[in-house]
């Protein structure tokens, strides 16, 4: 078999529509577009969310609740997990190599879920209440930036 020799099935073509081929052909003169505006023009592209000029449904729904501008977005991580690394010296850097956080520039809140045995040096944007205490009372230092 030849790809050259190789035809579709019949009925599974349609002959495309030729526009603006005399009045005979169906689709002569305005060539389907309709008469005048926009639409008619070439160039014209309407976009998926134009709705011919009404006013547009973002617009048209009411506005709804409140974001903050200035809040402060942290990366928490349990001092359970900070145990389980089994290291002394813990900060941002040493948290994102290990995968508890994403990044070491933003910040990390350390929360006190779990508890401390070793003694721990952490250094982080902010601490719990109950988090400080357990990593003090272990004898350890939490450093807040």
């Amino acid at each position: 078999m030849k790809l050259n020799a190789i035809s579709p099935l019949p009925g599974s073509t349609k002959t495309r529509k030729r526009v603006g081929r005399g009045h005979g052909s169906g689709l002569g003169k305005s060539a389907g577009r309709g008469d005048k505006g926009a639409g008619q023009r070439s160039g014209f592209k309407r976009r998926t969310w134009f709705e011919g000029g009404q006013m547009p449904l973002a617009r048209r729904l009411p506005m709804r609740g409140f974001k903050n501008i200035f809040k402060k977005e942290f990366q928490i991580v349990n001092i359970d997990s900070i145990e389980a690394l089994g290291l002394e010296e813990v900060n941002a850097q040493t948290l994102m190599d290990n995968g508890l956080i994403r990044s070491a520039l933003k910040p990390v809140k350390i929360l006190g879920n779990g508890d401390v045995k070793s003694k721990i040096n952490l250094t982080a944007t902010v601490f719990s209440k109950s988090a400080k205490e357990k990593i003090e009372k272990a004898g350890g230092t939490a450093t807040e930036l």
